[in-house]
C-alpha cells in the first residue's frame, strides 16, 4: 500500500544550473588547462589559460571582446583585476607576479625572473595575489614557500609572514589569498584544510577548519567571500598535495566573519567525460552582481557559467 505524504514541493534551496551555450567557443582562441578567472565591475570574465592566448576578456553576454599574452607568460596559476582595472597573473614557473594593462603591456614585475628564493626580491611558485583597494599587494608564495608577501602601492618590500606548519598563521601550501573592503587578508591554506583570515599588517586573526579544502577565494563587492574547492579530506598514500584530486566539487559562500551562508556541490567528473554542470579539477571561482558563478578547470580545460536560481515560494513543482 503506497502512501501519499502532503508535503509541499517547493524548491526553497538557490540552485545553479550551467548555460551550455556561455561563452562563445573560437578556433583561433583555444583553451589549455584554465587556472584563473575574475569578473571585473563591467560584468566582463577574464579567464586565464596555459594554452595561448593565455588571456581571455569576455563580454557579460560571452562575446569573446580580446585575447593577449603570447610569450609573456611560463606557467600562468592565477589571475586577479585591480581597482584600475590592470590584470594582475602569478606566474609559478618563472617564480614572479605580473601587473599588466588590460591589452597586455607588461607594467611591472614583482620577483625575479626565473629565480626561485625567499626573500625580498624572489618567490618560489607563487599562487595568487590580491590587490586592496588602496593599492597594497599581497602575494601567497605558495608551492616553494609557506608564506604571505606584501608590497606596497609602489612596489616597495613591506613584511613577509609565515612558514611551513599547522599552527596560526603558519601555511601549508598557501594556494589563493583575497583581501575585503577593510583591507583584511584571507588565505587558502589548502593542505591544512582551512582558510586563515589577517589583518593587512599581517597579525593572525582566525581561521576556519574543517569546512573545506580551499582550492581558490573569491572576495564580492558585498564582502561576501567564494570558496571553490573539496570537502575535507584527509592524505592518501599517492598524495602530493591535498585535495587532488578532489573528491567531490563544492561551491561555498561565507560572511567575513566565517558563517557559512550558502553551499552548493557540483558533480566532479573524470577526463574525457566533462559535460555541462559537472565539474573536473576545479581551480577558480568568480562571481558577477547578479549571483551567477563562474568556474575554469585544469583537466577540464574549460570555462563555465552556472546561472543562478533563488528558491521561494513561486518554484512550485
Amino acid at each position: 500500500m503506497s502512501v501519499e505524504y502532503p508535503y509541499l514541493r517547493v524548491d526553497s534551496a538557490t540552485s545553479f544550473a550551467a548555460d551550455a551555450s556561455w561563452p562563445e567557443r573560437r578556433a583561433d582562441t583555444p583553451w589549455g588547462a584554465m587556472s584563473g578567472v575574475f569578473v571585473d565591475a563591467q560584468g566582463n570574465v577574464w579567464a586565464l589559460s596555459r594554452a595561448n592566448p593565455y588571456v581571455m576578456q569576455y563580454g557579460a553576454d560571452g562575446k569573446l571582446k580580446q585575447s593577449w599574452g603570447a610569450g609573456l607568460f611560463g606557467s600562468p596559476h592565477m589571475l586577479k583585476l585591480d581597482g584600475q582595472g590592470n590584470v594582475w597573473v602569478a606566474d609559478s614557473r618563472k617564480h614572479v607576479v605580473m601587473q599588466c594593462s588590460p591589452a597586455g603591456k607588461l607594467l611591472r614585475t614583482l620577483g625575479t625572473d626565473g629565480a626561485a628564493g625567499c626573500d625580498e626580491a624572489h618567490f618560489f611558485k607563487p599562487t595568487d595575489m590580491t590587490v586592496t583597494a588602496a593599492g597594497d599587494v599581497y602575494i601567497a608564495d605558495g608551492y616553494g614557500n609557506a608564506r604571505v608577501v606584501h608590497f606596497d602601492k609602489n612596489g616597495r618590500f613591506v613584511r613577509a609572514w609565515g612558514k611551513l606548519g599547522i599552527g596560526p598563521g603558519e601555511f601549508n601550501l598557501p594556494h589563493a589569498i583575497t583581501s575585503d573592503s577593510r583591507g583584511r587578508v584571507y588565505v587558502a591554506d589548502r593542505n591544512n584544510a582551512r582558510i586563515q583570515v589577517f589583518d593587512g599588517d599581517g597579525k593572525y586573526l582566525d581561521q576556519w577548519r574543517d569546512i573545506v579544502v580551499p582550492c581558490a577565494l573569491a572576495m564580492t563587492r558585498e564582502d561576501e567571500l567564494w570558496v571553490i574547492g573539496t570537502s575535507p579530506m584527509t592524505w592518501r598514500q599517492e598524495d602530493d598535495m591535498l585535495g587532488y584530486p578532489p573528491k567531490d566539487q563544492l561551491f561555498m559562500r561565507f560572511d567575513t566573519a566565517g558563517k557559512l551562508l550558502q553551499l552548493w556541490s557540483v558533480p566532479k567528473c573524470e577526463d574525457g567525460r566533462e559535460e555541462p554542470g559537472n565539474l573536473n579539477w576545479c581551480h577558480s571561482i568568480a562571481a558577477d552582481g547578479q549571483g551567477n558563478i563562474f568556474t575554469v578547470e585544469v583537466n577540464g580545460k574549460r570555462l563555465q557559467k552556472f546561472v543562478r536560481i533563488p528558491g521561494g515560494p513561486e518554484r512550485v513543482r
